[in-house]
C-alpha cells in the first residue's frame, strides 16, 4: 500500500479531524459504516478488545474489517486508539492490502454468521438471516473451487446439464432451490413467538405439547414438515384421531404452496420430487403399519386405544433420525394418553418426576424421560403475538371449567359425568374409511337417503349446535352422525337459514328442535319451509328421556361419529347429573346460563334421536314403537 498523503493540518487551536468522505465522524455515511461494523464483529472477540483470552485478536480483526472497508490506517489508528506503527506492521505481516474481495467478503460472512448462531434466542428475522448467508458462503465455495480449476461448471453447476442430452419433463410436485427459500421465508416471517419456540424445538427427539384450541398448531405443523420434507427429503406422517382430520394437514400444505409458488401439489399421499413422501393417516393401527419417517400426531389425548396405535406410530420414527412430535388439546386425566403426557409409563421403571407446571413447561423443556414439553394457552398465545382473540368475548362465550379446558390446557375430570369419554370412545370411528355410502364434499353428501336433524338454538352468548344423523339401515342398526356444526352471534333468520341449507343437502325425514325460552322464535321461522319439524320444551322429565336414550343407544353400540370430532364429545362429557332448584329432583344439565353455555351439539343430537322408540334396539322393540316425546304446538 502506498504511503498515505493525509496530515493534520498545523493550527494554534485543538487538531482538526481529516476531511475525509470514509471517515467523517459527524456524518451520516460515516455512522452507519461504523454501526455496520460494530453489528458485524459485534461480541465475535472472546474476551474484549484487549482481552488476555484472545491477545487482542478482537482489535486486530476489527481493525482489518475497517480497512477492507476503506479506512486509512491513520484514521483506524485515532478510532480504535491504536498506534498507527502496530497497525501498519498487522497489515504487512497478514498481507490485508492483498487479499482477494471473495476473502474479504467470507470474512465478513463467517463472523456474521457466527454471531446469530451464537444467540440463545432467535427471531424469525435471525433464521432468515442465517439461511441467507449459508447460501452466501456456498457462493463463494463455487467461486474458490473456480478459481483453482477454471471449469464453469464449478462456478454455475447448471452449465453440466446443457450438452447432457434430452432433457426431462419436470416431475411431479417439483420445487426448484428458489421455490424452497420462498416456502421457508415466507413460513418464518409468518410465526408467533411461540411457534418459533416450536421451530427452534424442531430437531428434539421427541416433542409433546399441550394447546389451546385455536392458536393454529395443525397450520404450523403442517408447514414445519413440509419445509423439513423439501431440504432433507425425509418422509412425513401425520397421524390424526381420522383420517378426515388428517387431511387437513394436507389442505394447508397444498394451499400454502400454492399461495407461495403457484404450485399445486397433487397424489395421496404426496411424493415430492425429491423422494418425499408426505402420508395422512387415521387411527386405524392397520393402516398406520409399514411406512417410516417423521410423525406428527395429532390430538393424540382424544385417540380411541392409544396405547396400541402408539406403539404402532413410535415404530414408524424407530431410527434416530426420525423425530416425533405429538401435540393435542387436553381431555380427560382418565384417557390412556395422560400416561405418557405426564411420564407416568416411565416413572415405573426409573422412578423419575416430570413437573408438569405451566411455570415449567410455558418455554418448553426436556424432562429426564427425554421428552420435550409444552404448554401453550390462550394468554400465552396472546403474549406470544397472536391477536386472533378477544379475551373478554371468550369468557363470556365459555363456562370456568370450559373455558379451563378448552383454552388454558386443564384436564377434565369426567368421573362425574353422565358421559364419560370411556363411553364415547367406542362411537369414535374413521368415517373416511367405514362410511362408504358418505360424500362430505358433494353436493348432497348422503344422497337421497333419509336422516334427522336435531337443533339446539342458541341463546344469549351461547352457541348454537346443529347435528345430522342418518337413519339405521335397519331396526337397530347404527345412528351416524354425520354433520355436526355450531353457529355463534346468529339472530333467529340466521339460525333459521342455517337450518333451511341444511334440508336442501339431505333429505330430512324428521327434525326436533329445542322451543325452551327463547329457542320458540327459531322454531316458527323454521316452520315456514319445514311444516313437519317438531318442538321440544325441555323440562325435568324431557331431558331425563333424552338422556336415557342417548345412554341405551351409545352403550349398545349404535352412535357412531367422525373421531376427529373432538367438540361433540367434550359436548356430551360436560353432561352432569345436578339436583333442580327445588331440591326434589335431579336433571341433567352442563352449567348453560344466559351468559355462558354448552353441550348445544350434544342436546342436539339426542334431539334428533329422539325420532326413534325409546325401546328400538332392545329385546322390548316393536313395529308400531314411537317417539317418546310430545309434539309442541
Amino acid at each position: 500500500m502506498t504511503s498515505e498523503t493525509a496530515t493534520k493540518p498545523a493550527t494554534t487551536a485543538k487538531p482538526k479531524r481529516p476531511v475525509s468522505a470514509v471517515h467523517n465522524t459527524g456524518s451520516a455515511a460515516q455512522k452507519a459504516i461504523t454501526s455496520r461494523a460494530k453489528a458485524i464483529f459485534k461480541d465475535v472477540q472472546p474476551g474484549g478488545e484487549t482481552s488476555p483470552v484472545d491477545g487482542g485478536a478482537g482489535v486486530r480483526r476489527e481493525a482489518r474489517a475497517l480497512f477492507w472497508m476503506g479506512w486509512k490506517l491513520s484514521h483506524i489508528a485515532e478510532h480504535l486508539g491504536v498506534p498507527r506503527g502496530t497497525l501498519h506492521g498487522w497489515c504487512k505481516a497478514e498481507k490485508w492490502q492483498d487479499a482477494p474481495a471473495a476473502q474479504r467478503v467470507e470474512y465478513a460472512l463467517e463472523a456474521r454468521l457466527s454471531t446469530l448462531i451464537a444467540k440463545d434466542v432467535k427471531t424469525g428475522g435471525d433464521f432468515k438471516e442465517i439461511d441467507l448467508l449459508g447460501r452466501q458462503l456456498e457462493r463463494l465455495a463455487r467461486i474458490g473451487k473456480y478459481e483453482r480449476t477454471g471449469r464453469e461448471a464449478d462456478l454455475n453447476p447448471a452449465i453440466d446439464a446443457r450438452n447432457a442430452g434430452p432433457k426431462k419433463a419436470r416431475g411431479k410436485n417439483h420445487l426448484p432451490e428458489e421455490q424452497v427459500e420462498q416456502l421457508k421465508s415466507a413460513f418464518l416471517d409468518s410465526l408467533f413467538k411461540y411457534q418459533l419456540g416450536w421451530w427452534q424445538s424442531s430437531q428434539q427427539r421427541t416433542r409433546a405439547i399441550l394447546k389451546s384450541r385455536q392458536i393454529g398448531a395443525t397450520w404450523y405443523f403442517a408447514r414445519e414438515a413440509l419445509i423439513d420434507a423439501l431440504e432433507t427429503g425425509r418422509n412425513q406422517i401425520f397421524l390424526s384421531a381420522s383420517k378426515a382430520q388428517a387431511h387437513i394437514f394436507k389442505q394447508y400444505i397444498c394451499a400454502f404452496v400454492h399461495e407461495v409458488t403457484g404450485v399445486e401439489l397433487k397424489g395421496d399421499p404426496i411424493v415430492l420430487a425429491n423422494g418425499a413422501t408426505l402420508y395422512f393417516l387415521g387411527s386405524n393401527a392397520r393402516t398406520a403399519q409399514g411406512y417410516h419417517g417423521n410423525f406428527y400426531f395429532d390430538e393424540f389425548f382424544w385417540t380411541q386405544d392409544f396405547e396400541r396405535l402408539n406403539k404402532v406410530a413410535s415404530g414408524m420414527a424407530m431410527h434416530k433420525k426420525w423425530r416425533k412430535t405429538y401435540f393435542s388439546t387436553p381431555s380427560s386425566i382418565q384417557h390412556a394418553a395422560y400416561a405418557f403426557w405426564s411420564g407416568l409409563r416411565v416413572k415405573k421403571k426409573s422412578r423419575i418426576e416430570v413437573d408438569l407446571t405451566h411455570a415449567r413447561l410455558a418455554g418448553g423443556f426436556t424432562g429426564e424421560d427425554r421428552v420435550w414439553r409444552n404448554i401453550v394457552t390462550i394468554m400465552d398465545a396472546l403474549a406470544g403475538g397472536c391477536d386472533l382473540f378477544d379475551l373478554e368475548e371468550l369468557k363470556l362465550e365459555y363456562s370456568d371449567a370450559e373455558f379451563a379446558n378448552l383454552l388454558m390446557c386443564g384436564f377434565v375430570d369426567d368421573s362425574f359425568s353422565v358421559f364419560p369419554l370411556s363411553m364415547l370412545q367406542g362411537c369414535m370411528v374413521d368415517s373416511w374409511e367405514l362410511w362408504s355410502d358418505f360424500k362430505p364434499f358433494s353436493q348432497r353428501p348422503y344422497g337421497w337417503l333419509p336422516v334427522w336433524v336435531g337443533y339446539d338454538p342458541s341463546h344469549t352468548g351461547d352457541a348454537a349446535g346443529l347435528v345430522v344423523v342418518a337413519l339405521p339401515t335397519k331396526p337397530g342398526g347404527v345412528l351416524r352422525v354425520l354433520h355436526a356444526e355450531q353457529f355463534k352471534g346468529m339472530d333467529f333468520e340466521a339460525q333459521a337459514k342455517a337450518i333451511k341449507t341444511i334440508t336442501e343437502r339431505y333429505n330430512v325425514a324428521g327434525m326436533t328442535v329445542d322451543t325452551t325460552g327463547i329457542g320458540q322464535g327459531v322454531y316458527q321461522l323454521v316452520q315456514k319451509f319445514y311444516p313437519a319439524v317438531r318442538g321440544i320444551n325441555y323440562s325435568v322429565d324431557s331431558k331425563t328421556m333424552l338422556v336415557l336414550k342417548a345412554q341405551q343407544v351409545i352403550n349398545a353400540g349404535r352412535l357412531e361419529f367422525d373421531a376427529g370430532n373432538k367438540e361433540l364429545a367434550a359436548s356430551f362429557m360436560a353432561i352432569k347429573r345436578e339436583m333442580t332448584a327445588s331440591g326434589r329432583n335431579v336433571t341433567y344439565a352442563a352449567g348453560r346460563s344466559e351468559q355462558t353455555g354448552h353441550s348445544d351439539l350434544a342436546w342436539a343430537t339426542m334431539n334428533a334421536i329422539s325420532h326413534e322408540p325409546l325401546e328400538t334396539g332392545t329385546d322390548l322393540a316393536t313395529p308400531q314403537g314411537q317417539s317418546f316425546l310430545e309434539i309442541s304446538d
